[in-house]
C-alpha cells in the first residue's frame, strides 16, 4: 500500500490517505468485434474520468497511461496525472473512438508484448525525469490488458513473450476478457477461474485473468473498482468482540476475540462532487465522521482503529432514522503480512459471525475506539455504529446517534380508524404504481456524468502550448489532438513476411512530462478538498 501525504485548505490537520498505483490501460483491437465494443468502452471511460477527476480531497488515482494494439502498438496517450487532466483524458477517449472498426489487418505476435515493454520503459521514464519537489511515491504500476479474443491465449501468449522481460516495476498484470455474447443478466464484473500456478508459473508476476459483458455499466464498475483501497499491506480495522470462551488466538481468555477486517466503500459520497445537491452539505469534510475512513486504513500497525462491540441488539430494534452518514463495508482481511493459517482462522470465524447473526436476526452495537490520545487526560469524543449482517461475507456498519445528538421528535401512533373514502383514494392511487421487488441503483441515473463532464468545458480556441502542439507537428496531422509518447518507441519486429521496419521517433525532451494540464493553468493546489 503507498501512503501519500497530502495537505488540504481549511483547518484541517494533513492527513495520510491510500493512492492507487500508477495505471497502463491497453485496448487490445481485434476485427469484426472491436465494432460492437468500441462505443461501450468509451462511453465506460468518458463517465468513470468524469467522475474520478471531479472528486474532491485528496486524489484516488495517480497516474494513467493508454495503449491501442492493431497491427501495430500505439501510445496513445503517454503517463499523466489523472486529477486535472480530464481534457486530456477526453482527447485519448475521442482517439479510440476513431480507431479503425471495420476490414482486416495482420497483427504481428508481438505487438501485445511490445506495448508492455514500451509501457514500462515510459513508466521508468517518468520516474526519472519527475521533478524533485513532486517525488514520486510509488515504484511500480499496474497494467490491464483489454481484448476481446480468448482470454486465456492472450494470457499465455504474454507468458511467453514477457519471460525475458524485467517486470520488477510491475505490481500486477492483468488480461480482462470483454465477452461479446451474452452470458446472463449480470450488474457488475465478474472474475473467472484464475490461470493455474503451473499455467503463471514462468512469470515472477502473476497474470490474473477475468471477464466482463460487453455493456456500458460492467465496464463502468469495473473501472470504478480503481477507486478502492486495494491494498493489502496491512490490515484496515480490528473489530474486537467480548469472549469468554475464545482463547485460540487469544493470550488469555478474557480478552477480546479479535476479527483483521479490511475496510471498503459502499458508494461515493455526493458532497465529494462539485454541483450536486449535497455538495454544500460535506459530510466528508475532514472533520466530519466518515472521513476517519482515509485515517483508518493509513494508520501504523501500533495503532490499528479498533470497533469494539458491547452488545447485541434484536434487528427489529434500530430505527432507520437514528442511522446517519455513509455506510462502509468490512471483510476479512487479505493482508499479505499474515501467515496463511491464520488469515485462514480468521476468515473463517469471520464467516461464522456473519452467518450465527443472520440465524439469530441480531445486529451488533460497536463503540470506535480512538485512534490515538496522545498526552491528552480529556476523553475523546466517540462514535457509535450498528453492525448489520449479510448473506455475503461482508458486514455493513453505519454510524447511528448517541444521546448527545438527538433532538426531541414526538412520534404518536397511527388512528386505528381511516375514513373509507380517503382510503380508497389513497390505496386507488397505490395500485398504479408499478411495483418493484428491489431496488436496482443500476437501473436508475441522475444525469451526474453528463453534468461532470460539462463542468470542465473550457472556451473555445484555449490551446496548451508544448504538448498538443509538439505532437500534431511530430505526426503531421492536423486535424486530430493525439497525443505521442513521450519514450522513443521500442523497435517494431518484422511480421513473417517481411513488413519493413518502422523508423525509429525522435526522442522528445521531457520537458513534454511537466506541462500543465488546462484544468491546473493557474492553480497551485488542487489536492484540497
Amino acid at each position: 500500500m503507498y501512503h501519500v501525504p497530502t495537505t488540504s485548505k481549511g483547518p484541517s490537520n494533513p492527513t495520510q490517505v491510500y493512492q492507487q498505483p500508477p495505471r497502463l490501460l491497453i485496448v487490445h483491437i481485434a476485427l469484426p468485434s472491436w465494432a460492437n465494443i468500441c462505443s461501450n468502452l468509451c462511453e465506460a471511460l468518458q463517465n468513470f474520468f468524469s467522475l474520478a477527476c471531479s472528486l474532491m480531497g485528496p486524489s484516488r488515482m495517480s497516474l494513467f497511461s493508454l495503449y491501442a494494439v492493431q497491427n501495430q502498438h500505439e501510445c496513445i496517450l503517454p503517463f499523466v496525472q489523472v486529477k486535472g487532466n480530464f481534457a486530456r483524458l477526453q482527447a485519448c477517449i475521442s482517439e479510440l473512438r476513431i480507431l479503425q472498426r471495420e476490414g482486416c489487418f495482420r497483427p504481428q505476435s508481438t505487438s501485445l508484448q511490445l506495448a508492455v515493454e514500451d509501457g514500462i520503459q515510459q513508466f521508468k521514464q517518468y520516474s526519472r525525469h519527475v521533478t524533485t519537489g513532486a517525488a514520486l511515491t510509488y515504484t511500480s504500476l499496474e497494467i490491464t490488458v483489454l481484448t476481446s479474443q480468448p482470454g486465456k491465449e492472450v494470457v499465455k501468449q504474454l507468458e511467453e513473450g514477457l519471460k525475458d522481460t524485467d517486470l520488477v516495476r510491475v505490481r500486477r498484470l492483468q488480461v480482462v476478457e470483454i465477452t461479446t455474447e451474452v452470458l446472463g443478466c449480470m450488474d457488475s464484473a465478474s472474475p473467472v477461474e484464475e490461470p493455474s500456478n503451473e499455467e503463471s508459473a514462468i512469470l515472477g508476476t502473476d497474470i490474473d485473468f477475468q471477464t466482463i459483458d460487453n455493456d456500458i455499466i460492467s465496464m463502468e464498475i469495473f473501472f470504478k473498482a480503481w477507486l478502492h483501497n486495494s491494498g493489502t499491506d496491512q490490515e484496515h480495522i480490528h473489530l474486537l468482540l467480548p469472549s469468554r470462551h475464545f482463547s485460540n488466538i487469544s493470550r488469555a481468555r478474557d480478552d477480546p476475540m479479535c476479527l483483521k477486517c479490511d475496510l471498503q466503500e459502499r458508494l461515493l459520497s455526493p458532497s465529494l462532487l462539485p454541483g450536486t445537491a449535497d455538495g454544500s452539505s460535506r459530510m466528508d469534510d475532514p472533520k466530519g465522521d466518515f472521513s476517519t475512513l482515509y485515517q483508518m486504513v493509513s494508520q501504523p500497525s501500533a495503532s490499528r482503529y479498533k470497533l469494539r462491540v458491547i452488545k447485541a441488539l434484536k434487528s427489529s430494534g434500530v430505527c432507520e432514522s437514528l442511522t446517519y452518514g455513509l455506510p462502509f463495508i468490512l471483510r476479512p482481511t487479505s493482508c499479505w503480512q499474515l501467515d496463511w493459517d491464520e488469515l485462514e482462522i480468521n476468515q473463517q470465524h469471520f464467516h461464522a459471525l456473519c452467518h450465527s447473526l443472520l440465524k439469530r436476526e441480531w445486529l451488533l452495537l460497536a463503540k470506535g475506539e480512538p485512534l490515538s490520545r496522545g498526552h491528552s487526560l480529556r476523553e475523546p469524543a466517540s462514535t457509535f455504529y450498528v453492525i448489520l449482517p449479510s448473506r455475503s461475507p461482508t458486514l455493513l456498519v453505519k454510524a447511528v446517534a448517541t444521546r448527545e445528538l438527538l433532538l426531541p421528535s414526538p412520534f404518536h401512533l397511527l388512528p386505528e380508524d381511516m375514513p373509507d373514502d380517503s382510503l380508497k383514494t389513497v390505496e386507488g392511487v397505490l395500485d398504479d404504481l408499478e411495483l418493484e421487488p428491489t431496488y436496482n441503483p443500476l437501473q436508475v441515473w441522475s444525469h451526474l456524468y453528463s453534468h461532470l463532464s460539462s463542468t470542465f468545458a473550457k472556451p473555445q480556441g484555449r490551446l496548451q502550448p508544448g504538448w498538443e502542439s509538439w505532437a500534431l507537428r511530430k505526426a503531421g496531422q492536423l486535424q486530430t489532438n493525439r497525443v505521442r509518447a513521450t519514450v522513443a518507441p521500442l523497435p517494431m519486429t518484422p511480421a513473417a513476411g517481411g513488413a519493413p521496419k518502422m523508423p525509429a521517433a525522435r526522442k522528445p525532451s521531457p520537458e513534454v512530462f511537466f506541462q500543465p494540464s488546462l484544468e491546473e493553468e493557474g492553480e497551485e493546489d488542487l489536492s484540497g478538498p
